[in-house]
């Protein structure tokens, strides 16, 4: 058996990204942590679903870089694999959110960059 507690995940950028509490060898669980301006990249995963469940605060989700979605806590999101998904938090209060990816791969990620307001680049026109 493995145990962790969400308030001890390790951030990725010190006091914020993501933060793998438990990896592997079946499923990621993790949180995400944004403080107000903090984005997470754009990217996506060739085989991987990825859900989240929003603990707290809120922020503004981006799906293909087209559409976008208010998550706020209690709000639970489903990306499936190859839909990309992109956060910010544009609100004055911190966003955390437990992500959970299966099946577990450690080198199933595609960072696509992008930010909104840019055009939608070419790997989501083609795939269209």
């Amino acid at each position: 058996m493995e145990t962790s507690k969400v308030d001890d995940a390790p951030y990725r950028f010190g006091e914020y990204g993501p933060g793998y509490l438990l990896r592997g060898p079946r499923t990621d669980f993790g949180v995400v942590r944004l403080r107000p301006g903090d984005d997470a990249s754009n990217h996506y995963h060739a085989a991987i679903e990825e859900t989240f469940v929003v603990l707290e605060g809120e922020a503004t989700m981006w799906i293909d870089c087209t559409d976008s979605y208010t998550v706020r806590a209690g709000d639970v999101y489903r990306c499936e694999p190859g839909e990309m998904h992109y956060f910010v938090n544009e609100s004055d209060a911190d966003f955390r959110a437990l992500f959970v990816k299966a099946p577990y791969d450690p080198d199933d990620g595609v960072q696509v960059p992008w930010t909104p307001g840019e055009p939608v680049p070419d790997v989501v026109k083609s795939a269209r």
